[in-house]
């Protein structure tokens, strides 16, 4: 698309923007819920309460329910254990907590996945 289109294309949205917008701010449904949402937010500044405080007050059982999000930290994650593969045909051994070792993956490659797998010492 040519930068011309392009920016023809742009300016068509935005005149659509614009227009969805003034119709929005004619709307006596959405001046209503402002009004409201600000004379909300001037009465919990006057009592110093938050939201939670106010939804605390008329469902105190809403962050135990069970559809309800509640914020909580990730669970941590359980540490990798340590697996000690033996080769049988030098008797090399390899510590990894993971599968991204050089010598491991060299001797996946030359012997194959299943094979090396079977080495697993503990």
């Amino acid at each position: 698309m040519s930068r011309l289109a392009e920016f023809r294309k742009l300016e068509q949205q935005l005149a659509a923007q614009l227009a969805e917008l003034e119709t929005l701010k004619n709307d006596d449904g959405l001046k209503k819920e402002i009004e409201f949402e600000t004379k909300l937010r001037d009465l919990l500044g006057e009592y110093g309460c938050s939201l939670k405080d106010v939804i605390n007050i008329l469902d105190p059982q809403a962050a135990t329910r069970k559809g309800a999000p509640v914020v909580t930290e990730k669970p941590a994650r359980r540490a990798r254990s340590v697996k000690v593969y033996k080769n049988p045909h030098n008797g090399e051994i390899v510590e990894t907590k993971g599968g991204n070792h050089k010598t491991l993956k060299a001797w996946k490659a030359e012997y194959g996945s299943d094979e090396v797998e079977s080495w697993l010492a503990r």
